[in-house]
């Protein structure tokens, strides 16, 4: 099965301009927790992905002003992506490798065309594979600053 079958069409775009309380009021309207980058609205074209993480911590924990910080400065810039062609197999992948529910869908010339989430896996394989990718992504990682946190 192809992504274009299961992916969200409709996405709400940020631009790297934006302001990132302008991402967060997006993802309340939206009711979504990433929205994705682009270079301008005109071209559309993938350079990032602003979460509701990356705010919260890159922002907001460390006292930013929303109104005034742009989400070029926030987002996460290395991201992954598939084509509307790629299969369901090779997001999950990249779900599981990258530990992320949400993957921009981008077109030939990387302009953001669609947005696939482990819910939309979920909906469509509600067999075994649609529950070992929920524990794959949502296994915790390991890393020197959390295990300094948790301390």
């Amino acid at each position: 099965m192809e992504v274009r079958t299961i992916m969200t069409s409709e996405v709400g775009v940020c631009s790297i301009n934006d302001v990132v309380r302008y991402a967060a009021e997006m993802m309340r309207e939206c009711d979504c927790g990433a929205i994705p980058v682009v270079d301008s609205r005109d071209n559309m074209r993938l350079v990032g992905i602003i979460t509701d993480r990356d705010i919260a911590i890159r922002a907001v924990a460390n006292g930013l002003d929303s109104s005034s910080t742009k989400v070029g400065e926030c987002m996460s810039n290395e991201i992954s992506f598939v084509l509307p062609d790629s299969t369901i197999h090779e997001v999950e992948q990249i779900m599981e490798n990258r530990q992320v529910r949400r993957v921009p869908v981008v077109d030939e010339n990387r302009r953001v065309c669609g947005m696939v989430s482990l819910a939309d896996i979920a909906r469509t394989r509600p067999d075994q594979n649609a529950a070992v990718v929920v524990q794959k992504v949502s296994e915790p990682a390991a890393t020197a600053e959390h295990a300094a946190f948790l301390s």
